[in-house]
């Protein structure tokens, strides 16, 4: 099978539109709606993703654009639910016969944190942590690689809150560097702990901009290292941006 072919069947897969996949949401009627689903406007009831079509293709574009142009590093997600995402770039390298990089799933595997009011005041209000569709403990996460083939030694976990794992995660470079912990807390730990690791010609990709305090977050960590990059629109809810020779 050509690539494209196999990773469009990954990809169709992993949101749930192969099988129309219905959204798993409280305030929701429960039925499965394909333009909801291509902008990952719901939650999905099995399928590994809630990110939605357009922002999987996003992010096979920038991870192919990575193998293609020989950006050194590897792929990391920092926030990776039902791991739909790292799979999904566990699949690319597979297609294009990558066997060097490794895909890095960094999460807490039992949910948001609770808001940390005081030190990141952006995030007073925030009610991630109290939904348990949220929280997917790890060894759902290694089936699901398994189910797709795709669990080996270049799949790393990364357990625990961000800001206990990603200091020392066990890694020197990033190709790609993708964030959907939706939090001020979450994107501002990512972004400090990981940003200076993304190679020249690498990509950020932040899943959660249309969230306020994600995008707070992102915005002045941006101000405050000078970074000129544009910001890319995706689907109206993510961005992403390449990170130029002088790190900016």
């Amino acid at each position: 099978m050509r690539p494209e072919r196999y990773l469009d069947l990954i990809e169709a897969a992993l949101t749930g539109v192969l099988f129309d996949d219905p959204p798993d949401m409280p305030w929701t009627d429960g039925v499965y709606r394909p333009e909801q689903r291509a902008v990952g406007a719901d939650w999905p009831k099995t399928a590994l993703t809630m990110i939605g079509t357009a922002r999987m293709r996003n992010l096979r574009r920038l991870c192919e654009a990575a193998i293609f142009n020989s950006v050194p590093g590897d792929f990391l997600e920092a926030g990776v639910w039902r791991g739909g995402a790292c799979i999904y770039m566990r699949a690319i390298l597979e297609a294009h016969d990558d066997t060097e990089r490794r895909v890095f799933a960094a999460d807490s595997f039992r949910g948001l944190p609770s808001p940390d009011a005081q030190r990141y005041p952006a995030d007073t209000g925030a009610t991630f942590h109290v939904y348990p569709q949220l929280a997917v403990p790890r060894a759902e996460v290694e089936d699901n690689f398994r189910r797709y083939g795709l669990l080996d030694e270049r799949v790393v976990f990364l357990e625990g809150w961000f800001k206990d794992t990603l200091p020392t995660a066990p890694l020197d470079k990033l190709a790609v560097l993708r964030l959907d912990g939706d939090l001020y807390e979450s994107t501002i730990q990512a972004l400090e702990h990981c940003y200076d690791r993304v190679s020249p010609g690498g990509a950020v990709i932040i899943d959660d901009y249309a969230i306020p305090n994600c995008r707070y977050a992102t915005d002045n960590f941006r101000a405050v290292r000078g970074i000129a990059a544009p910001l890319e629109p995706i689907d109206g809810t993510a961005v992403w941006w390449l990170v130029r020779p002088n790190a900016a």
